[in-house]
């Protein structure tokens, strides 16, 4: 033993990890006719990052258009087409096509072809993870909940619906 002082060498004192979602695993949230799959839901990136991939059933109807106030969304369609709408502007996002939405930005998305289609999504910082997990419990054993209730909750994520921006 010595009685040298120690030095903070900046580096942390135990070595990180990495998380790793084999096929199959991570946490699945059924949305109606959406399948979706917790990649990463900031429990290891210090809550900085959320990642999802989402199954849209053919003819899938997307959310209302909405904005986000506090996070970055981007979505990677792996297969499939999906149809973004971003204000009055409609794109068909086919197979390695990449759409970032900013903070602010009305948007939504749907499935509108007779072919599934699979999406990656990121959340910068993670925040809408969890309401993913709260729309599922309201929709559980069939239920819809009431246009209200649905703004309600999205607001716990500094969200907002078109219908609701000046």
């Amino acid at each position: 033993m010595t009685d040298e002082p120690q030095t903070d060498t900046g580096r942390p004192s135990t070595a990180p990890t990495a998380s790793v979602v084999a096929p199959g695993e991570g946490e699945t949230i059924l949305l109606g006719p959406t399948r979706m799959r917790v990649l990463e839901d900031g429990t290891h990136t210090g809550h900085r990052l959320g990642v999802t991939e989402s199954v849209l059933a053919p003819h899938t109807p997307g959310p209302p258009q909405h904005r986000h106030a506090r996070h970055d969304e981007g979505f990677y369609v792996l297969s499939g087409t999906v149809r973004f709408t971003v204000g009055d502007r409609e794109h068909d996002a086919t197979a390695g096509t990449f759409v970032l939405v900013p903070p602010g930005t009305p948007h939504t998305f749907a499935n509108t072809t007779g072919q599934s289609a699979v999406m990656l999504s990121v959340f910068t910082p993670d925040l809408y993870v969890q309401y993913f997990r709260d729309l599922r419990d309201m929709t559980a054993d069939g239920r819809t909940p009431s246009p209200r209730t649905h703004r309600e909750t999205m607001s716990r994520y500094a969200t907002e619906t078109a219908t609701d921006l000046p």
